[in-house]
């Protein structure tokens, strides 16, 4: 089994580009991250972002942590992007992705990971124009392939949420919505999230983690590890006595449905009024945890 890191917890907190490798190599035992774009904004200056992504390169090579990929973050979240009710919002979120694919090549990566956006109150009821904005975002991402190609990355990896206003939001839906983007210049696949698969208010009896994986494995290209109740999309460390996901649980689906060779990373996001050390005592704690349980 493949554990890896993104780097939500890090945000507002360790953000020097060498604390950051240290704390993630030495303190945490980890090899392989997810950047977040909540580091660097994907819109910042070009030439600044490029100094930027340099100096946390630089610095994770130097403490021997691979970037495999990166990740929108909350920040990006935020938006309606590819699904927004505008066209002319819908052109800048086309923009903004493509400055996310340069983002990740300066970083040294190859994997793109985000959502795509998010309906619209209105468009979100009304059949017709789901179906529309549906349609039209699966042109965007092909457009995307296509410039990722030119670019040299190799994956972009989808996240499914748990929302009913965006794509994909069940394990029926992300496998169509795979199915539809076959033939893209470069691979599109499914990040699953662990939080998101079992929640339980918007998926009921599909909120089963070996439903998802049954279904969506063969699209598979990386997973969210967290700890949750069900109940809401929690994004916990591993500390908290009210999470329903056990070690025994990870082990057995991922051994279920062959995915030992996917990478998981623990994605754990605080609020920001969390203090700082207790912060740190927690995701310490999960990382000891998870390397002594999942035996990796």
């Amino acid at each position: 089994m493949k554990l890896g890191l993104n780097l939500s917890f890090a945000v507002k907190r360790w953000i020097e580009p060498e604390r950051l490798a240290k704390l993630i190599k030495d303190d945490f035992g980890v090899e392989h991250i997810q950047f977040t774009w909540d580091l660097i904004d994907p819109w910042w200056p070009e030439k600044q972002r490029k100094i930027m992504a340099q100096e946390y390169k630089t610095a994770f090579e130097n403490a021997g942590i691979t970037v495999d990929a990166t990740f929108g973050g909350l920040a990006s979240y935020t938006y309606a992007h590819l699904l927004a009710p505008s066209k002319r919002q819908r052109e800048i979120a086309f923009s903004f992705f493509k400055r996310a694919i340069d983002l990740t090549i300066e970083l040294g990566a190859d994997v793109m990971g985000t959502p795509v956006g998010g309906l619209s109150y209105d468009d979100a009821r009304n059949p017709e124009r789901r179906e529309e904005l549906y349609k039209e975002m699966l042109q965007y991402i092909r457009k995307l392939a296509e410039y990722g190609k030119t670019r040299g990355l190799k994956e972009i990896h989808i996240e499914a949420t748990p929302l009913i206003t965006e794509f994909p939001h069940s394990p029926q839906v992300s496998v169509q919505m795979m199915k539809d983007l076959e033939g893209t210049e470069i691979p599109v696949k499914l990040l699953i999230d662990w939080g998101h698969a079992l929640y339980k208010p918007l998926l009921k009896e599909e909120a089963d983690i070996h439903l998802w994986f049954q279904q969506c494995a063969p699209y598979i290209g990386s997973l969210h590890l967290q700890q949750t109740d069900g109940l809401l999309d929690r994004h916990w460390d591993f500390t908290h006595k009210e999470g329903i996901i056990t070690p025994e649980l990870i082990r057995d689906a991922v051994h279920r449905a062959n995915l030992e060779n996917i990478t998981q990373y623990l994605e754990v996001v605080t609020i920001f009024e969390e203090d700082d050390d207790t912060v740190y005592k927690g995701m310490k704690k999960t990382m000891e945890y998870l390397h002594r349980e999942l035996e990796c």
